[in-house]
């Protein structure tokens, strides 16, 4: 079983949950009528809608239908089987499949070995262990990690100014 999303806050007043999505496919895997493995065990849900909003994805399941209940799903993970969940055109990343990548800017500089992912309602973060023994908080969006590649054991960040010198 694989996290493909974990249950944010509740949206509205009919059921819908925001989620922060744990795969680069989603429209393939928030399809009405599929049903996700729960952890913590809540059961089976069966999601029953699914729809984009403002760059995020609701979603509502069968017998969740008011706030409330919607609620009560707050920080669920969504697993599926791996035949399901990782298709190969899937460009999703797992904790295990980063930590210990070299992380580097995009000019070649080191900046140290991710030792973390840390999953967040908004965005995951990578956290980055340098030479130095301090560690650095990444944001782990397109726009701040345009590369990962495993094959190569890399990491390219391109962070914005004074990012890396945060918490120094």
């Amino acid at each position: 079983m694989h996290v493909v999303a974990r249950i944010g806050k509740a949206h509205g007043l009919k059921g819908e949950v925001t989620v922060q999505a744990h795969t680069d496919a989603p429209e393939e895997r928030f399809v009405p009528g599929t049903e996700f493995v729960t952890e913590p065990d809540r059961g089976t849900l069966v999601l029953r809608s699914a729809r984009l909003h403002q760059q995020t994805y609701l979603l509502g399941f069968e017998g969740h239908l008011d706030r409330t209940a919607a609620e009560s799903l707050r920080n669920t993970k969504l697993l599926l089987d791996e035949d399901d969940a990782i298709g190969e055109d899937d460009d999703g990343w797992y904790e295990k499949d980063l930590i210990g990548l070299t992380v580097v800017l995009t000019d070649g500089s080191v900046v140290g070995e991710v030792s973390a992912l840390h999953t967040r309602d908004v965005q995951d973060l990578l956290e980055v262990r340098r030479a130095d023994g301090s560690e650095v908080l990444i944001p782990f969006v397109e726009e701040i990690v345009p590369e990962v590649d495993e094959e190569a054991g890399r990491v390219v960040v391109d962070p914005p100014e004074g990012l890396l010198e945060l918490g120094e």
